[in-house]
């Protein structure tokens, strides 16, 4: 299609582009195979000669530059001149950013003899009728048809190859995308898999920061964690009374004072939401710290309760940080927060079944002064037992609980059976073999308590049967239970009755080495005897607050 000058419409004239350029080398190769002829390339919005072909007659441009931009916005090749023998083929081209090329190149219709006059036609082209006619003589001749498929063919063939580049840039940015998703939600996986409660929010704190290093383009990271209880020297549980700073990696902060600071120039706004801070914000005179660059906070909140903040410190390409790094930052935070408030409510819950169970036991003092601290005793004989067993630190806690609490249901007994000085009848001393099942029912409705019940209910069984309530004998006895029989006779028979003193060590050791086998577990007895010395020093110690590791029943 020729275009005609008449069609071309008024376009308000655009500035030069700061970087003119010329065309993809894939398009010239195109072109130069498609054509074999250089062809001249215009602006296709300024309508600007950004080159001319040197295999080609200078031609003037004046008026072809509007029809060049008139081809650019109708987006197809057109012809711009015929005369007969010349056509003028101007192919558009959309490049990348909005910016566009007109590709400009003449060619004869038909074969031209050296003595022709191409005057007129060449004058209406806008060349030298010499220059043309010695030009058109070398050019093999091309079909307007021809011309037209062939532009329409290469101007498809370069959409194309654009299209190709395209997708593949967003093949590859998909690729990226996805590979930081599978990242994130791998970090995410591995830190829902160390939810324990018996780890401690500080040490997934650590892990999260190591891994979030891995992720992100950070040069440091940090999380502060508050503290969750006051000073108080009674407290028996672990549990944070000061702030605790963690940094991973180059991280600009170093003391809390510095991270506090930080928080606080954020405002009370940052515990809601996670908060962005780039370079227009830190370049600030009041910013706290000239080192950090740029900065996420994001809150480690579990409801109204906030626990902490981690933070993420300048950019490793000293770009800005966006929504991405703030999202995956604010997952990692919630599950931070999550499991800071999980830890704290079975810290509560803990310290609320300590003080029970030190009621209990001092109600059990109340109940017999004359065998106040035996409860107590007994609870560190029988873990000192069971460490020479080679037990676990969770069956030690176990024994220790039920060491405190084996004598529980002396609470139901008459005090006059209880206090009695003397010989016990057959009838009193039925009467407090009933301590063990009175025991048994007190904690049978505290669910923590589960592991204790066995000791409670069969402390008093005897190796050989004879023991009660049930009668149970060697293996049939419960394991925790056969341990704290022999601590609990060890210190009874130690201890100041008001009926009678408590009783030398050689005839303690005596009784024991008659009852192994018989009233006692023997590979127990042999464990009292190799732990002699602890034992001695245990009976001799002072009462001693109850020391309890209450996270194992929790």
């Amino acid at each position: 299609m020729l275009i005609s000058p008449e069609l071309i419409r008024p376009v308000a004239e655009p500035p030069a582009e700061d970087i003119p350029g010329i065309l993809p080398a894939e398009l010239e190769e195109l072109l130069l195979q498609g054509f074999g002829v250089e062809f001249a390339v215009l602006n296709g919005k300024t309508g600007e000669v950004l080159r001319t072909a040197t295999d080609q007659p200078a031609r003037d441009w004046a008026v072809r530059s509007e029809l060049c931009r008139e081809v650019a916005r109708r987006g197809r090749a057109e012809f711009l001149d015929d005369e007969e023998p010349f056509l003028m083929l101007a192919i558009p081209v959309a490049l990348p950013e909005g910016n566009s090329r007109v590709a400009v190149a003449t060619f004869v219709t038909r074969p031209v003899r050296l003595e022709e006059d191409l005057s007129r036609a060449a004058l209406a082209m806008g060349m030298q009728p010499e220059e043309a006619a010695s030009w058109a003589t070398r050019q093999a001749p091309w079909s307007a048809e021809a011309l037209r498929r062939m532009g329409e063919l290469v101007l498809s063939h370069w959409k194309s190859r654009q299209r190709v580049a395209q997708l593949e840039e967003e093949n590859d940015d998909l690729s990226d995308h996805l590979t930081r998703t599978y990242e994130e939600i791998s970090l995410l996986y591995r830190l829902t898999q160390n939810l324990k409660i018996s780890a401690s929010d500080e040490d997934l704190g650590r892990v999260a920061l190591e891994w979030l290093q891995e992720v992100l383009p950070v040069s440091g990271l940090a999380i502060q964690f508050a503290p969750v209880a006051q000073e108080d020297e009674s407290l028996s549980h672990e549990a944070r009374t000061k702030p605790v700073l963690l940094t991973y990696g180059d991280c600009p902060i170093q003391y809390d004072h510095e991270f506090t600071a930080l928080i606080e120039h954020l405002g009370p706004g940052a515990a809601n939401r996670p908060v962005v801070v780039n370079d227009p914000v830190t370049g600030c005179p009041d910013w706290p710290n000239a080192q950090v660059r740029q900065m996420i906070a994001v809150a480690l909140a579990e409801g109204e309760n906030v626990f902490g903040w981690l933070a993420a410190f300048n950019h490793v390409e000293n770009a800005e940080f966006g929504t991405v790094e703030a999202s995956l930052l604010n997952s990692v935070a919630a599950i931070l927060g999550i499991h800071s408030g999980n830890i704290n409510l079975y810290r509560q819950q803990s310290e609320l079944l300590a003080g029970i169970i030190r009621a209990l036991t001092s109600a059990i003092d109340a109940k017999d002064p004359y065998t106040c601290g035996h409860s107590d005793r007994v609870a560190r004989i029988a873990v000192r037992l069971a460490e020479e067993l080679g037990c676990d630190p969770q069956t030690l806690n176990t024994i220790y609980l039920s060491g405190l609490l084996h004598d529980i249901g002396k609470i139901g007994i008459d005090d006059s059976v209880l206090r009695k000085p003397g010989k016990l009848t057959d009838e009193e001393y039925e009467h407090i073999k009933r301590h063990v099942e009175i025991g048994h029912k007190i904690l049978l409705g505290l669910g923590k308590l589960d592991a204790v019940l066995p000791v409670i209910l069969h402390h008093h069984e005897s190796w050989d049967g004879g023991g009660y309530p049930h009668k149970l004998d060697a293996d049939g006895i419960p394991f925790s239970a056969r341990i704290v029989a022999v601590a609990d006779a060890f210190d009874a028979m130690g201890s100041d009755r008001p009926y009678r003193k408590g009783m030398p060590d050689e005839k303690i050791d005596q009784i024991f080495r008659n009852g192994s086998g018989q009233q006692w577990d023997p590979e127990v007895v042999d464990a009292l005897f190799r732990a002699r010395d602890d034992l001695r020093e245990i009976t001799r110690s002072e009462r001693q607050s109850p020391e309890l590791d209450l996270q194992h029943w929790t």
